[in-house]
């Protein structure tokens, strides 16, 4: 039976390698951009917006924040208790273009030791979990720059 890959959200993102992309929508009336998508109303308050369009986000920005995640979330987040844990850098990056920050995990290998506010870093597919049957997929921010 083949390994099946499936998004851990669906219509969050599309694209593989250098077609990458995560997919917000845009309100028609004001031109606000959301992400995570929004598919019922504009979220501005001061727009009354009812129909959003779906929009590609832009494949770079810059880092806004970053932090490490260090330790194992707490009940009733799902965790394997089996396995070690295993540090990851969580990365708030600015899409100048859409006037929006979007956090997501910084890609494999990539520590805070890597990052720097202001830093370009570029959106890639990655895993957010495998087991036997599926790949769940999501995406990573990894640095276009290589830091002196």
């Amino acid at each position: 039976m083949p390994h099946s890959r499936t998004p851990a959200v669906a219509g969050w993102f599309t694209g593989e390698n250098d077609d990458f992309r995560l997919l917000g929508t845009r309100c028609p009336s004001c031109t606000a951009v959301f992400f995570p998508r929004e598919d019922t109303h504009c979220r501005n308050p001061h727009c009354e917006g009812a129909s959003l369009e779906e929009v590609p986000l832009s494949r770079t920005g810059r880092i806004w924040s970053y932090t490490d995640s260090r330790y194992r979330p707490p009940s009733p987040y799902v965790s394997d208790r089996e396995l070690p844990w295993e540090p990851y850098a969580l990365i708030a990056v600015e899409l100048q273009a859409e006037r929006i920050v979007v956090l997501g995990q910084a890609a494999p290998g990539v520590t805070v030791a890597d990052l720097t506010v202001g830093m370009e870093v570029e959106v890639v597919p990655g895993v957010l979990h495998e087991d036997a049957e599926t790949t769940w997929t999501t995406w990573h921010w990894r640095p276009t720059e290589v830091r002196a």
